[in-house]
């Protein structure tokens, strides 16, 4: 039964991430894009972290850490850039 909300979960998080992916392309206006890209940040740290747990070794884990991280700063400059105060 575990396996299986695992599969699911992790099912939906690819799902989500090529779906943020997709509204990276397409999307209207730089604000959009950049939404996308923080989301997709999120959900490849869930991924990696999922991948952590299936393959049972914890430096994933620590890797997940810092790509979000890096994501977050990366979100926060470019929002910063957008708005004109950076």
């Amino acid at each position: 039964m575990a396996d299986a909300i695992f599969i699911a979960a992790v099912s939906l998080a690819a799902l989500s991430l090529l779906l943020a992916g997709i509204r990276l392309a397409k999307g209207p206006w730089a604000i959009d894009r950049t939404v996308a890209l923080d989301a997709m940040t999120i959900m490849a740290s869930s991924l990696i972290v999922a991948f952590a747990l299936l393959s049972g070794r914890r430096i994933y884990v620590d890797v997940a850490l810092v790509y979000g991280l890096v994501g977050f700063a990366g979100v926060v400059a470019l929002a910063r850039y957008l708005e004109g105060g950076l």
